[in-house]
């Protein structure tokens, strides 16, 4: 990534400024903006999000900020309320207080001498979400957004639930924001109130993983901050950004589908990162991006913006599996509209073990026939190469070759194909099935397969299918009835050279991606009648003439010195004598100094997921953390976390521990507060 330090407009940089709520309260801001704002206002860019603005995202904001506010933008990085630097708690994300909080802020952003009254926001993952909430809502000054790695339905579409299923990122989400909300203020901000602040958070924060469980269907807990409920409510334009190895990239085709607005979609290679910052690569010069976003919707220039694709998506070339990837080869494609006309719907049939093109036919809608009968109950091991939900760059954590689970699943493949074939949209399986259990589940697989037998995940998709007509009511089974459902895979851009076969795969469990079913349950698919649903697109020569994507740039570095490496690690182990397979993942991102405000970071983070021979009831995922802050003899404080999700048949169990340390030689005991929870939460078809 280049640096970029010639920038048309000097920056100044302010390290805290708190911004009045309506109810007394402030929250914490570090801007930048160029020199002579007070004296000739500009556009402000406001990115709000609860991750630490003056510690944790330091160096992200270091790149991004600055290269926005050289541009002629005041840019600020705002701490939610109960967050950094922040007044008061956070006890959930995207609830009604934090958006009326943001509509304060962009209020007050708009009546500054320095800006112009137009406002923007941006953000990926948590500042994605709330920006298109707020873009739903009535804040005039909230000029156009940029929303990456995001959801427009915050049940269907998030860590939390896929397909009705339970997510094993649901425990790890609950663990990254357990870490978070423990933590203390900085007294070089804050001052004396620091200790009262944080002692607030560590007794109001709360233990989210419970909130969670306990709203296991879609319903009116995730519905108001989810935009689908009613697009026409958005009312500025959007960018809509993702990765095909991130979690989020499904909500950008129905946000292009749905909004009434000026919109653009943007999908690369990347996990849940910045484009410019994206692993794997290639990454791209999206910084030059936000600015020509920037610049058309609070400036009003001209940039070219309206006549360019309405989504511009990588399409990614065959490659052999692997757990991590530099880069994914491919090329950029552009559509001029979503649902895009040059995509059909083709169809391949299910035979056993096969996968039969159908030529424009439509399959059955249901009914008795004499198609094959094929049924399967997975061990529970199919899953532990499936990486992460969403990718967060901390590569191994994609999935490994398919073959390693295939070997639990039922598989339908194709002949080698004729003809290069490319993949664009959303796939789905269409299944006649039944099932010897009231609850059982569905995870759907469609591998690219090479000559050699080497088969990479192209995409995949999961179902409960208590929750095969929709999650806001799901109904139990009945024994041994033939139900037909639909498989909805996550989208996809995916080249297949000739020679290469497609595969469907599919299981009943998929552990520890989804947690398992209460109880075994062994599924069958009536084959004739069920089939792949494919988005096939056409290759255009106008791919060949876009506008090639700039090379990475960003502001200067933040300096750090590393005081101690870290460690990052994906380990699968089976232990024969007991029958327990485990996921072990380390990611210890070790002790490393801030150099501008001397702060010295240790963060360390461990995850196992286990279970027991084919037991579903001993699935079990473990979390652990560690977060130290220090800043000389005066400020040395240390949080611990551990979180434990186990289940019955009827029953999710949890048990987690906080305890925060203030880590002063003269004490005797440096703990500081302490705090169990035991939470037992019944299952509700899940």
């Amino acid at each position: 990534m280049r640096t970029v330090t010639d920038l048309p407009y000097e920056v100044e940089t302010v390290e805290n400024v708190f911004i009045p709520l309506r109810d007394g309260q402030r929250v914490a801001a570090r801007m930048w903006a160029p020199v002579d704002a007070a004296s000739r206002p500009v556009p402000a860019v406001v990115e709000y999000i609860p991750y630490r603005k003056r510690d944790a995202t330091r160096g992200r904001d270091a790149y991004n900020h600055p290269y926005i506010a050289g541009h002629g933008y005041a840019c600020l990085r705002v701490d939610l309320r109960g967050s950094g630097d922040s007044d008061g708690v956070l006890v959930d994300e995207y609830r009604a207080q934090e958006l009326h909080d943001a509509e304060d802020v962009i209020a007050w952003l708009a009546e500054q001498p320095w800006c112009d009254g137009n406002v923007g926001m941006m953000g990926i993952s948590w500042g994605g979400f709330n920006g298109l909430q707020v873009a739903a809502g009535a804040t005039p000054a909230l000029k156009a957004v940029i929303s990456a790695s995001a959801t427009d339905d915050l049940y269907v579409d998030n860590m939390h639930y896929m397909g009705g299923c339970l997510l094993a990122d649901n425990l790890s989400e609950a663990t990254v924001m357990f870490a978070f909300n423990s933590l203390p203020p900085d007294p070089a901000v804050v001052g004396d109130r620091w200790r009262e602040m944080w002692h607030e958070r560590l007794e109001g924060s709360g233990l989210w993983l419970e909130t969670w469980l306990r709203h296991q269907h879609r319903d009116d807990y995730w519905k108001p901050a989810s935009v689908c409920e009613d697009y026409s409510r958005v009312r500025c334009p959007v960018m809509a950004v993702g990765g095909w190895a991130d979690g989020y990239t499904n909500a950008i085709f129905r946000l292009l589908e749905h909004l009434d607005v000026p919109r653009k979609g943007l999908i690369g290679p990347w996990g849940h990162r910045y484009p410019h910052l994206g692993v794997p690569g290639p990454a791209i010069g999206f910084l030059q991006e936000v600015v020509r976003w920037w610049d058309h919707w609070l400036k009003g220039v001209d940039t070219g913006l309206e006549d360019e694709p309405m989504l511009r998506a990588w399409m990614q070339d065959s490659i052999p599996p692997s757990a991590s990837y530099e880069d994914r080869p491919g090329h950029w494609v552009g559509e001029p509209s979503w649902p895009a006309p040059g995509v059909e719907d083709r169809e391949y049939r299910f035979t056993p073990h096969h996968l039969s093109p159908v030529g424009g036919q439509v399959a059955p809608e249901g009914g008795e026939s004499d198609d094959p009968l094929v049924s399967l109950r997975s061990p529970l091991s199919v899953g532990m190469f499936a990486g992460k939900w969403a990718s967060y760059s901390a590569v191994p954590d994609l999935p490994y070759d398919q073959r390693e689970e295939d070997g639990g699943a039922l598989v339908f493949e194709t002949e080698p194909l004729d003809e290069p074939l490319e993949i664009l949209g959303l796939p789905r399986v269409a299944l006649e099935v039944s099932a010897d259990r009231p609850a059982a589940q569905l995870a759907v697989r469609l591998s690219d397969v090479a000559p050699n037998g080497e088969a990479t995940r192209v995409t995949y998709g999961v179902l409960n299918l208590t929750h095969r007509e929709d999650s806001e009511d799901p109904q139990p089974l009945e024994p041994g009835r033939t139900y037909p459902v639909t498989v909805q895979l996550n989208g996809i851009a995916q080249a297949l050279p000739a020679g290469h076969r497609l595969r469907v795969s599919i299981s009943t469990s998929y552990w520890p991606l989804i947690w398992p079913s209460p109880e075994p349950a062994t599924v069958t698919i009536r084959t004739g009648s069920s089939a792949l649903h494919l988005p096939v697109r056409h290759p255009r020569p106008d791919d060949e003439h876009l506008q090639p994507f700039g090379d990475p740039e960003a502001a200067e570095e933040e300096p750090t010195t590393v005081l101690a490496t870290g460690e990052h690690s994906w380990r699968v182990t089976r232990d024969l004598a007991t029958d327990v397979s485990t996921l072990a993942i380390v990611n210890d991102q070790g002790t490393f100094r801030l150099e501008d405000t001397g702060t010295v970071i240790h963060r360390d983070t461990r995850e196992w997921y286990s279970f027991r021979w084919n037991d579903v009831t001993s699935a079990r995922g473990e979390t652990r953390t560690v977060r130290r802050l220090e800043n000389g003899a005066d400020w040395r404080v240390e949080v611990v976390t551990r979180t434990v999700l186990t289940c019955t048949a009827t029953d999710f169990l949890i048990n987690a521990q906080l305890d925060a340390y203030e880590l002063d030689e003269n004490q005797g005991d440096p703990r500081v507060y302490s705090q169990n929870w035991q939470r037992r939460i019944a299952r509700d078809l899940v």
